[in-house]
């Protein structure tokens, strides 16, 4: 854990508008802006520390509900770094709102505009474009939180497990809760 961060009012202006900013730029969901996120929150400002933002990351995944809410728990983990339980929720809701408002604001608008002109040619081009740009975005976040396992040789197993899995998405219809549950059991007997 972080030792006692000296956050003021400043520092969580930043945080806001540091998020707010990336809330732009999430094409594809939060997510796909979790690269700079940790390039902010863990290497810039050492707010957070790799396992507390790659668990932030994996809890939220692996809990029901929105995919956004590992932005909150950033927050909450900032927060708490910063003293307690009335900061760490302090941190819940400058994250979420900084990540949350320009983002749903330009979506309402855009959208209203893209149905009222769906039609036109550039409207259809623009779509089509933004594909690879969110596929880029989400390998990237795959790599930030693959890098964090370290050695591919000593850690082949789980490498495998990640490559199998892929490949039964890929080809199969085999519902995803099966998969997590396969790979629970098999973490649960340590072979991953």
């Amino acid at each position: 854990m972080n030792p006692v961060l000296d956050l003021g009012w400043a520092q969580w202006l930043q945080l806001f508008t540091h998020f707010a900013s990336l809330s732009l730029l999430a094409v594809g969901g939060a997510i796909t802006t979790a690269p700079d996120m940790h390039r902010y929150l863990v290497d810039r400002q050492a707010w957070l520390s790799d396992p507390q933002f790659n668990a932030s990351i994996a809890i939220a995944q692996a809990a029901p509900g929105p995919n956004i809410l590992f932005v909150a728990l950033m927050g909450w983990n900032v927060g708490l770094n910063a003293g307690g339980l009335g900061l760490a929720l302090l941190g819940v809701v400058v994250s979420m709102l900084g990540v949350m408002l320009p983002s749903s604001t330009l979506a309402y608008f855009a959208a209203r505009w893209g149905h009222e002109n769906r039609n036109l040619r550039s409207v259809r081009a623009f779509k089509q474009g933004m594909a690879p740009v969110v596929i880029a975005l989400l390998i990237a976040t795959g790599w930030i939180l693959a890098s964090a396992h370290g050695n591919p040789a000593q850690d082949w197993p789980l490498w495998l497990l990640t490559v199998v899995t892929a490949g039964v998405v890929w080809r199969t219809r085999l519902h995803l809760l099966w998969l997590l549950g396969a790979g629970a059991v098999l973490g649960w007997f340590g072979l991953v």
